[in-house]
Order: C-alpha cells, then sequence, then structure tokens
C-alpha cells in the first residue's frame, strides 16, 4: 500500500511515513512500511495509537507536520487481526488491552454497543436495517466499479468479496448478548486491511485540504458515541453545519453505534451522503486502518467524482475507551 502511494508521489520528497496500528505485531510499524517500500532508510516512519481512529489521526498528525516544513508525508492505517501475536499477563493470555483504567467502565466492543441499542431504544429490525443498506450500497459500488481505483491488489485478490449479505439473512442471526439486539449482521466484520495517502503541501495539487481536526473524550462506558461530540466539535471549528456537507464517512462499528451518532448530530439512518457506497457494516473494520479508509472513500467521492471546488466532506469514527475523531476536507482544483 505504501509502495503504491509512494508511486503516485514520485514527484514529491517525502519526509515521513506516518501509520496508524493498534493491535499489530509490536515495533514500529511505519517505519517497516517505509523501509518495505523501499524509500531508503533516511525515510524514518513513525506509528500513531488511537485504537479505531489511529488511521485518521496519523493523516492528521502528518498533515501538521507538512504545515510546519512544508515536505510531503505517506499517512494512513494498517490492521491484521488475522496475524495479531498471542498476549498474555502472568502467563495468562488476553485478547485486548483495557480501554480504560480501574475504576471506569471498560466494556468490551460488542457489549457496548447492545448497551447503547439498549439506552437509545434503537430496535433489533431498525440496525438490521441499517446494516442491509450498507450492504446493499457496497455491493452496488462494487458492481459499478467504484472501488476499483483505490484498491491495491494483494495475492492476486482485488475486491472485497464480503459486502452484499442479504437482508433475509440478517434478519435470521441469533443476537450476540442474551437478550440483546446486536447481531452479527448488524457488527462489522473484524478484519485486516490497509489504507494510505499522500500529505502534501498547499498547492501541490488537486486533492482534498484538511480544513480542521478534533479528537475528544467521552464516557467510556458508552464508546460508541464518541464521535458524536467530536464531529459537533469539528463542524462547529470550520463553522460549517452537518446540512453543508456533501459526503460523510463514519466508521461503522456496529449499527447501534452509527444510528446513536448520527441522530445526536440530526442526520437520518438512511441520510445518502453517509457512506454512498456501503461502509464498514459491509466492508469489514481493520482497527487501525478504518479511519484512512474514510478518507480514501472520500476522495473518491468527490475528488474522483469530479465535485466542484470548496466542495466540503467529513471522516470520523468513534474509539473504544471512549474518544471520538473528526476532520473536515475540502475539495480543492
Amino acid at each position: 500500500m505504501v509502495s503504491a502511494v509512494a508511486g503516485d508521489a514520485r514527484d514529491f520528497p517525502i519526509a515521513d511515513v506516518v501509520m496508524g496500528n493498534c493491535a499489530g505485531p509490536g515495533g514500529n510499524v511505519g517505519r517497516l512500511a517505509a523501509l518495505a517500500a523501499g524509500l531508503g532508510p533516511h525515510v524514518p516512519g513513525g506509528t500513531v495509537d488511537r485504537q479505531c481512529g489511529s488511521g485518521l489521526a496519523a493523516i492528521v498528525d502528518a498533515a501538521n507536520a507538512v504545515r510546519v516544513d512544508g515536505i510531503a508525508r505517506l499517512a494512513g492505517g494498517v490492521e491484521s487481526a488475522s496475524t495479531a501475536p498471542l498476549r498474555a499477563l502472568a502467563g495468562v493470555p488476553y485478547t485486548r488491552a483495557p480501554f480504560a483504567p480501574a475504576g471506569f467502565a471498560d466494556p468490551d466492543m460488542v457489549r457496548a454497543a447492545d448497551d447503547l441499542a439498549r439506552h437509545d431504544g434503537l430496535t433489533r429490525e431498525r440496525q438490521d436495517v441499517f446494516a442491509g443498506r450498507s450492504h446493499a450500497r457496497a455491493a452496488n459500488a462494487d458492481r459499478e466499479g467504484r472501488f476499483r481505483a483505490e484498491i491495491v491488489p494483494v495475492g492476486g485478490l482485488t475486491r472485497d468479496e464480503g459486502a452484499g449479505v442479504s437482508p433475509r439473512v440478517l434478519r435470521r442471526l441469533v443476537p450476540l448478548v442474551d437478550g440483546g439486539t446486536v447481531t452479527a449482521g448488524s457488527s462489522t466484520r473484524i478484519g485486516d486491511g490497509a489504507a494510505a495517502v499522500m500529505v502534501a503541501p498547499a498547492g501541490a495539487g488537486p486533492g482534498l485540504a484538511l480544513r480542521a481536526a478534533v479528537m475528544t473524550g467521552s464516557n467510556p462506558a458508552l464508546p460508541g458515541l464518541g464521535a458524536a461530540p467530536a464531529i459537533a466539535a469539528v463542524l462547529t471549528r470550520t463553522g460549517h453545519a452537518a446540512g453543508d456537507l456533501a459526503a460523510i464517512e463514519l466508521v461503522e462499528a456496529f449499527a447501534a453505534q452509527s444510528i446513536a451518532v448520527l441522530s445526536r448530530v440530526g442526520l437520518r439512518d438512511d441520510d445518502p451522503r453517509v457512506c454512498a457506497d456501503g461502509g464498514a457494516l459491509a466492508l469489514g473494520h481493520p482497527w487501525g486502518a478504518s479511519g484512512a479508509v474514510a478518507v480514501v472513500r472520500l476522495f473518491a467521492r468527490l475528488v474522483r467524482a469530479g465535485a466542484a471546488d470548496g466542495t466540503i466532506g467529513l471522516a470520523a469514527a468513534s474509539v473504544g475507551g471512549g474518544l471520538g475523531v473528526a476532520a473536515v476536507f475540502e475539495v480543492v482544483r
């Protein structure tokens, strides 16, 4: 992935590679990527861990650095849940590190999503409809080739085969929590993935300009709500309203989480601007990469699709531990 982006950016010197990652093999993933991509030992590489917001946070960090020295960076995120190492404490394996310390609520993500659904009174049917819409949009985008230009082939694979689960199948799935409403169908797939962009100085060419970004903290007991205050804060910072946004990419970890966030920022479940080509419910959620995937998707939906100069888009994610990240981008031609 980094090599492919570096190839597209061959006319620009690269000062650094900044990658988001939260459950990888340890070490400095950004440095490993820089060396493996053949950028040369002089390009350092760094890694950002903001859990599910890591990929977007890495892009924001890179943009801030570019503003200081005017030299381009490659930034994004990567996660390989299938090859993550076994971790243990006192010889006892565990699947995740704490999102919050002792004394704070620290639910696993499924429990947190189900708690949020109960908190907001979200029915099973409403969640299934939301997930089905994401799958239908992704399947349609795949048929029409809208993902083609942004996919780097890996192992001969050129498309995601997971999208397109039918509503009939979604309705048959059992809840993941006894007495709950969240199912495997209204939850994202854990997956492997990576996404990267070139972050260049202003005036380097057409693309997306980062106008503002916000990272917020919220209640760790309901981490799915994290994106809502981040979205509100970043829109206040730029002076925009939700109605000004032409495209929105919200990381769909769970249908319940997405619905809860959208309702709090005044958007309908079926708003056509939100994940118009499907989201993580259909395409999967490689934790450290998903925030960067959101930015790549904005680029495709706005820049590649020919949106006019000045068109506004937003990328956002809720994060385990009660964090939210959101960023406003503007099309520049």
